[in-house]
């Protein structure tokens, strides 16, 4: 089943620009999550609902799946308007107890980091089992667009270019702004010929031979562009996206997770770092990087959910799986994968 993947990343002169999305299609066999063990935080005030059976146990985490390494505020609501605040311990593990059946909402704060947004997250819990939830704290939009910036490596911008190959590059860059990829593919061949070290023709190259489907050339193009300069952010990540293509999961994984120590906050390296750990059969990290990719990218990388559902439906987990589709269906409801996740939602509800 083909899932539609949001934007690719390309580096085009000096500025990120985006491409439009293309379709993703993998296969992926998947196995159970292992649950996290919990230990508990220091309350600030007494539990709600005390006298239950039932309880939260949780993790708070970086954005990139990373553990905190300081205290994190969490409270707990219900819809009456109470309340109760806990905090995490160092690691960001919490655990609340003595909770009656029923939806609660937790709000999770980096009280002593200003760079994190307030985060909260729905939750159901059943009485005489504990609910599991892993919390990923979220960047503010102004600290996202401050490491957008950066996606343009130094090496980038100290290539002394002849001016020849400036000129097809530019000449490229006009007329994939048309639509107009063979052209601009004939442009980007030239000025790699006059300069065979133009990291962002490389680069620029392979990301629209992707879009053409031809990943084998694709990828050429990418290692050429990794190999001038291993930092380059944008050539790592297409790099990486391609070998999710070509199904080449192993191969794919350390690519990205290079990708990600040069910008561990984008959600496009978490979504293929997720769906290669599916592809590897390791379901753990899957989810994991499959939730950051949506908690940090938004709508946009909806289809994370899609992921996800279908992780959650391997597992027989039909209740999580179902608001997870539904969830991916609040945010993209004219989305390429619609139609799909409401079929799955029907098998579900049967």
């Amino acid at each position: 089943m083909g899932f539609s993947a949001p934007i690719q990343v390309l580096a085009l002169g000096n500025k990120v620009r985006l491409r439009r999305a293309f379709s993703i299609g993998v296969l992926l066999t998947l196995m159970g999550v292992a649950r996290m063990p919990m230990i508990f935080g220091q309350s600030s005030s007494a539990a709600l609902a005390l006298g239950g059976q039932a309880s939260i146990r949780g993790a708070v985490v970086l954005p990139d799946g990373s553990p905190v390494s300081e205290a994190v505020k969490v409270t707990l609501k219900v819809l009456r308007g109470d309340q109760s605040v806990v905090y995490t311990d160092q690691q960001g593990k919490f655990e609340l107890r003595n909770l009656t059946s029923g939806q609660y909402t937790l709000e999770v704060e980096a009280d002593r980091n200003p760079r994190y947004d307030i985060v909260t997250e729905r939750i159901t819990v059943q009485r005489n089992t504990p609910t599991f939830v892993t919390i990923y704290l979220k960047e503010k939009q102004s600290e996202r667009r401050a490491a957008s910036d950066k996606t343009v490596s130094v090496a980038m911008l100290n290539q002394k270019v002849p001016s020849a190959a400036k000129r097809e590059f530019e000449k490229a860059s006009r007329l994939a702004t048309q639509g107009r990829l063979d052209e601009s593919i004939d442009a980007l061949r030239r000025a790699i010929a006059i300069y065979p070290d133009y990291l962002m023709a490389r680069n620029d190259l392979g990301a629209q031979l992707t879009e053409q489907g031809k990943f084998d050339e694709a990828k050429e193009q990418l290692l050429a562009a990794v190999k001038i300069d291993p930092n380059a952010f944008n050539a790592q990540l297409n790099l990486g996206i391609v070998l999710v293509r070509l199904s080449k999961f192993a191969d794919s994984l350390p690519v990205l997770d290079k990708a990600l120590t040069l910008e561990a906050s984008h959600p496009a390296a978490h979504l293929y770092a997720g769906i290669a750990s599916l592809g590897m059969n390791d379901a753990e990290r899957g989810e994991k990087e499959l939730r950051a990719s949506f908690d940090l990218g938004g709508a946009a990388y909806a289809v994370a959910l899609v992921h996800l559902g279908r992780l959650y439906m391997k597992k027989g987990n039909r209740e999580l799986a179902l608001k997870t589709f539904q969830a991916y269906l609040r945010e993209s409801p004219d989305g390429a994968n619609a139609a799909q996740v409401q079929e799955m939602i029907a098998i579900l509800h049967q």
